[in-house]
C-alpha cells in the first residue's frame, strides 16, 4: 500500500529553498505556474483542461513541461525524482502555482471547480481569462 499522507502534508508549502537547484525545481521558483505531466496520462488531460478554463495552456504564465517529450527515459525519471523530494509524490501531473504545488489532476479539478483555483491564480499574479 502506498502511503500519500506525505504527499497530503506537502500540498499548499513553498518548494523554494537553497538545497532545491534541480531544473524542475528551478523552472518552479521562476515561472507563476507550473505542470509536469505527459501526453497520454488522463490525470494530466484532467488538470490542463481544469486549469485552461482560466489560462492559456501553455501560455507566457504557465509553463507545460511534457515529460514524454523532449526528454529521454532517464531524464523523466530523475526530474519525477525531484519532485519525489518536493512534493512527496512522483505521480504526473504535478501543479504548482506561485511556487506552491497545489495537488495533482484531481485537485486541480476540484479546486477549478470551487473557485480557489481561479483565486489562487489571482494571488499569483497570473492573467486570467476570467
Amino acid at each position: 500500500m502506498i502511503d500519500r499522507s506525505l504527499d497530503r502534508r506537502r500540498r499548499g508549502r513553498p518548494v523554494l529553498g537553497p538545497t532545491h537547484t534541480a531544473p524542475p525545481i528551478k523552472t518552479i521558483t521562476k515561472r507563476q505556474v507550473v505542470i509536469f505531466s505527459k501526453t497520454f496520462c488522463p490525470y494530466c488531460t484532467k488538470g490542463k483542461r481544469a486549469m485552461a478554463q482560466f489560462v492559456g495552456v501553455p501560455s507566457e504564465d504557465v509553463f507545460l513541461w511534457e515529460l514524454d517529450q523532449g526528454t529521454d527515459a532517464a531524464e523523466g525519471a530523475a526530474i519525477q525524482d525531484a519532485l519525489l523530494d518536493v512534493t512527496g509524490g512522483r505521480s504526473v501531473p504535478r501543479v504548482f502555482v506561485g511556487g506552491r504545488f497545489i495537488g495533482g489532476g484531481d485537485d486541480t479539478a476540484a479546486k477549478a471547480s470551487s473557485g480557489e483555483l481561479l483565486r489562487l491564480l489571482k494571488a499569483a499574479g497570473v492573467a486570467t481569462k476570467a
